[in-house]
């Protein structure tokens, strides 16, 4: 009787230890990501978004004002040459005193992928 115990305790212990590894996996992943690579290429975006609105935040602190994003790339303010990556590609809109840089994801490369954006709060926010 003992051993049928202790069997039913290990079962309950593997069934909470499987349900916490499946939610915490689960919310690990980004909306819209459902492979590594798909994660990986998300970062990558995020990255990218992080580095255009720091090169416009410096670019607006030196000049006054925010410029496109051919304009950053072409006036050295930009590390990345890059204006997409895996499919994504990148916007810029200006206004005198703020900005905003979106990204465009490629529905049909990964169908219920999510767009991005940041501003200067540099803050990543999805966008419907």
């Amino acid at each position: 009787m003992r051993g049928i115990g202790s069997l039913a305790g290990l079962l309950i212990v593997a069934v909470i230890a499987g349900l916490i590894y499946k939610y915490e996996f689960n919310e690990s992943q980004a909306p819209g990501v459902s492979t590594p690579v798909q994660t990986i290429d998300l970062v990558g975006v995020k990255n990218d978004l992080l580095a255009i609105a720091q090169a416009e935040r410096t670019y607006g602190a030196e000049h006054g004002s925010f410029i496109s994003l051919s304009e950053l790339n072409s006036s050295g303010a930009l590390a990345i040459a890059k204006t997409s990556r895996d499919g994504y590609t990148y916007e810029v809109q200006t206004e005198p005193q703020n900005f905003h840089v979106v990204t465009h994801c490629p529905t049909a490369t990964y169908p219920g992928c999510v767009n991005y954006s940041i501003d200067q709060t540099m803050e990543i926010q999805t966008v419907p």
